[in-house]
């Protein structure tokens, strides 16, 4: 992969329902546009654990590295957001963040 692909998109917060909510935590995603998972996976091919793919991402005026998952369910690949940049940028489920995310 050459230079850095980079992608500007706004989607809401969506809270993952947990087989086991008292053990697993509440986690948060976001799901990415269709177009842009797409691209993704052309780009970067078979990912390592889960089929995750490494990325730089940047809401509001947080910015962390993380994967991003293929989801089978939703079709499309999904981006964790952990409690601190949730907290820092005042999202809450159904809360629509705008997002840059780049590949690494």
């Amino acid at each position: 992969m050459t230079g850095v692909t980079t992608y500007d998109f706004a989607a809401p917060l969506w809270r993952w329902e947990a087989k086991d909510e008292g053990t697993s935590g509440a986690w948060y995603f976001l799901s990415l546009p269709f177009d842009v998972s797409d691209e993704i996976e052309a780009i970067a091919g078979p990912g390592k654990g889960f089929g995750s793919v490494r990325v730089e991402v940047t809401v509001g005026a947080s910015t962390w590295r993380t994967s991003v998952f293929p989801s089978g369910e939703r079709k499309t690949y999904v981006l964790p957001v952990k409690k601190a940049v949730r907290v820092a940028e005042g999202l809450d489920e159904d809360s629509e963040a705008t997002v840059r995310l780049s590949l690494v």
